[in-house]
C-alpha cells in the first residue's frame, strides 16, 4: 500500500480512540499493520490470537478510525478484507500530570516480550541540560527516528525504537512531599 495515500499523523482526540490504543493487544495489531496491510487471519497468526479475538480488536480499532480497510478480494465466496493503519503515525495527547504514558507502557511490554537472546540496545542516561539543549536533543532524536523510518523496508525484520526525554519529578514530589 503506498504510504503517500496516508495522512502523516492521526491525532488521538477522543476517549474511544484513547481506549483503543491503550490496549496492549490492539497496540500489537497496529504494529503488524505498520508496514503492510493484513487480513484478520494474518493478524491473528502474527499476534498469536484466535481469529475471533483479532476480529473484535480490529473492529474496535476501525471504529476508532485508527485502521481502515484498504482492499478486498473474494476467496471461495468469502470477502477477505485487508486492513492497514489509517495514518503513518499516531499522536497521543499529553497524559497529564500523574497519568501513565501509554507508549512507554507498551514499549516496556514489547521489550519484555521480545526474544531475550536477540540483540538489544537499551540505555538510560541521566543528563543535566539547559532548556535549549533539552529542546535540541528532543529535535535531534525525533529527526533521527524520522530518518530511519524513511529507510524502513517491509521485507526486513521489525525493530522498535522508543525514546523518552523528560524532566523527572523533583525528589520532594516523588516522595509525596516527605523529606
Amino acid at each position: 500500500m503506498p504510504s503517500d495515500d496516508l495522512p502523516e499523523t492521526f491525532h488521538v482526540t477522543t476517549d474511544e480512540q484513547l481506549r483503543a490504543v491503550s490496549n496492549l493487544t490492539r497496540h500489537r495489531i497496529m504494529a503488524v499493520l505498520r508496514f503492510e496491510p493484513a487480513t484478520i487471519t494474518q493478524i491473528a497468526g502474527r499476534v498469536g490470537l484466535a481469529k475471533g479475538s483479532s476480529s473484535y480488536h480490529v473492529r474496535l480499532l476501525e471504529r476508532a478510525g485508527l485502521v481502515k480497510v484498504v482492499r478486498t478480494r473474494k476467496v471461495r465466496g468469502v470477502t477477505e478484507r485487508y486492513y492497514a493503519m489509517a495514518a503513518g503515525a499516531i499522536a497521543l495527547p499529553d497524559p497529564g500530570e500523574g497519568g501513565p504514558d501509554v507508549l512507554m507502557r507498551h514499549a516496556v511490554a514489547d521489550l519484555e516480550a521480545s526474544p531475550g537472546d536477540g540483540e538489544r540496545h537499551v540505555r538510560m542516561a541521566h543528563l543535566r541540560l539547559t532548556e535549549e539543549q533539552f529542546a535540541q536533543l528532543g529535535a535531534r532524536l525525533q529527526a533521527l527516528a524520522d530518518e530511519y523510518r524513511e529507510l524502513s523496508d517491509p521485507s526486513l525484520p521489525d525493530a522498535s525504537l522508543v525514546f523518552a526525554l523528560f524532566h523527572p519529578a523533583a525528589r520532594e514530589q516523588a516522595d509525596g512531599g516527605a523529606k
